[in-house]
């Protein structure tokens, strides 16, 4: 059977993600979603520029994007961290926060110092993530996830990616870093999203 969905993403945990996700749907269980799901990569489609202005925007830029190469339906993410007190940013900018070409931890470096003399009450912060379903006949639908939390004075975990390690969970007292990746996932932002577009998803993929 060929492909039906393409995640535009070259992250294959997120592949991994959004297949998991679909396989406890009972409308779904004569498909093999190894060859259903498939990376932007794998059906021929490179970087797509973000020119977006909102998560919402960015993801279906990247779907419009795939769905125009492929013929197929496409699934794409945006995702970032965005804090009160700095008005929601880094937000959009939050993989390049410190400079086109920072890293994970040049981008927690910077943003801790933004925040330092923030106390704890006001240090309020979340993990964003849209993500957008469009199809070949022009049908667009996007959800939204977040997970609540504060971010830290300093690191603390190892495990993890990005901001995890300076974000501490609502009602835990461990950072997203310290979780286990269950636990991440069972309250992620990007779990979150996928869930509320599962349905429209599985209505794809069944009723091609």
């Amino acid at each position: 059977m060929s492909a039906r969905l393409v995640l535009a993403t070259g992250n294959h945990g997120k592949v991994r993600e959004l297949r998991a996700l679909l396989a406890a749907e009972p409308a779904l269980a004569h498909i093999s979603l190894d060859e259903a799901v498939i990376d932007a990569a794998t059906a021929g489609v490179g970087d797509i520029p973000e020119t977006g202005i909102t998560f919402e925007e960015n993801a279906l830029i990247k779907a419009r994007a795939v769905v125009e190469h492929t013929g197929l339906p496409a699934v794409a993410d945006d995702s970032g961290i965005a804090v009160d007190v700095l008005g929601g940013a880094p937000g959009i900018f939050s993989a390049r926060w410190a400079g086109a070409r920072a890293s994970d931890e040049n981008n927690r470096r910077l943003l801790l110092e933004q925040v330092a003399d923030i106390p704890a009450e006001h240090r309020t912060a979340a993990f964003v993530c849209a993500v957008a379903l469009v199809l070949p006949t022009g049908e667009e639908t996007t959800a939204l996830g977040r997970l609540e939390g504060t971010l830290l004075t300093e690191e603390r975990g190892a495990g993890g990616f990005g901001y995890d390690p300076i974000l501490q969970p609502a009602g835990d007292k461990r950072s997203c870093a310290e979780l286990s990746r269950e636990e991440k996932n069972a309250i992620s932002h990007r779990g979150k999203a996928f869930a509320a577009l599962a349905p429209r998803v599985v209505e794809a993929l069944a009723n091609p």
